[in-house]
């Protein structure tokens, strides 16, 4: 089994931890303060790797841009990204993509929009 699909594993059930507990319960949008305690669990660690929650079911693409094709996914909502790039804007109101090795085995580029960093570029993770 990879560490990727070890992190993978570990990171859903932990995601799942309190879904669990909340069966019946009326789905809840993300507030600023959930959104701030995700983005305060990003960071660069000791491996230059960036660690960070995503959107589930995030794109990654062949090149920084929304016009280039689609190499694969994040399914989870934890990955890490290994450097970061200029590209084409997008809604996350700058124009910084994220490189990292997606589910399905391909590297892609991922919009800073589906990282939940608390700025970008991130800081620590070095340019590619």
């Amino acid at each position: 089994m990879t560490m990727r699909i070890r992190t993978a594993i570990a990171a859903s059930a932990l995601a799942l931890t309190p879904v669990l507990g909340a069966v019946g319960s009326p789905a809840v949008a993300a507030t600023p303060a959930k959104n701030a305690r995700l983005a305060a669990e990003c960071g660069v660690r000791s491996d230059g790797r960036l660690y960070c929650g995503n959107r589930a079911g995030a794109r990654g693409y062949a090149d920084r841009s929304y016009r280039s094709a689609t190499r694969g996914t994040l399914d989870g909502t934890f990955s890490w990204f290994s450097c970061w790039g200029h590209g084409d804007p997008h809604p996350g109101g700058n124009d910084i993509w994220y490189w990292t090795l997606l589910d399905n085995g391909a590297w892609g580029n991922v919009p800073a929009v589906d990282v939940n960093t608390g700025q970008d570029p991130a800081p620590g993770l070095r340019a590619c």
